[in-house]
């Protein structure tokens, strides 16, 4: 399987702060990639760098080998191959379900309402939220939120899906309606780089789990050598306190 994403020797640093030093690791097509680590270790940051909400101190970024951060590059046009899901998922208030759905694929995509209200609609259904279409987020509970989100990310039929701590907001009963979609998602093979701190999900879905620990990469391997065989120190503790 080729690479989607490659990073090399990415940094970032707020001033004197380091926050991500040397990072290098590769996701493969189909792939799904768990990143692991207390709060604080530049989880959330790295999978920022990779969708340029945040811009790299230094390092590179290669898309199917082409490097994002060259300034030639039409990065407009590599967000819409990436789906973004975050923890506080982002909906538009104002909007209702339907639309919050549409608006990205009209506006970026330059579809036209009839295509984007279809593809929308497939999605909602495959979340499960067809039925809310006409509810503003006010009316949703969070769980609702995040199936929701989790449409809207993939109406714009991206070919690489990132999750930042997709449940990490949500009450404990509606975790498990969130990381049911996540893992029917994977299924379907497409790519998914997920930063969480769900640690059934990481084992029973990755494909590859990658321990994050002060800004590096400490440690990654199959879920089975991560959390039966860890070779780290660091990585052991972690788990310890975790499992």
């Amino acid at each position: 399987m080729e690479n989607v994403i490659e990073i090399k020797h990415l940094n970032k640093s707020y001033g004197t702060h380091e926050v991500l030093k040397d990072i290098d690791f590769n996701v493969k097509k189909g792939e799904v990639v768990c990143i692991i680590g207390s709060s604080g270790s530049g989880k959330s940051t790295l999978l920022r760098c990779i969708n340029l909400l945040e811009k790299p101190s230094g390092g590179m970024i290669l898309y199917n080998e082409e490097n994002i951060l060259d300034e030639k590059h039409d990065i407009n046009k590599y967000r819409t191959k990436l789906g973004m899901v975050f923890q506080q998922f982002n909906l538009f208030n104002n909007h209702n379900v339907l639309s919050n759905c549409m608006v990205g694929q009209m506006e970026v995509l330059g579809r036209s309402k009839k295509e984007a209200e279809e593809v929308a609609m497939k999605y909602l259904k495959y979340v499960g939220m067809d039925q809310y279409i006409n509810a503003k987020p006010k009316q949703l509970s969070g769980g609702q939120k995040q199936r929701v989100a989790i449409a809207r990310a993939l109406s714009m039929e991206p070919d690489v899906m990132l999750f930042d701590e997709p449940t990490s907001a949500l009450d404990p009963e509606m975790v498990g309606e969130v990381l049911k979609v996540m893992k029917e998602l994977a299924e379907t093979g497409i790519t998914m780089l997920v930063v969480t701190h769900e640690m059934g999900f990481a084992r029973e879905v990755s494909d590859r789990v990658v321990f994050m620990n002060q800004g590096v990469i400490a440690e990654e391997g199959t879920p089975e050598q991560i959390f039966n065989n860890p070779t780290g120190e660091r990585t052991r503790e972690f788990l310890k306190r975790t499992l």
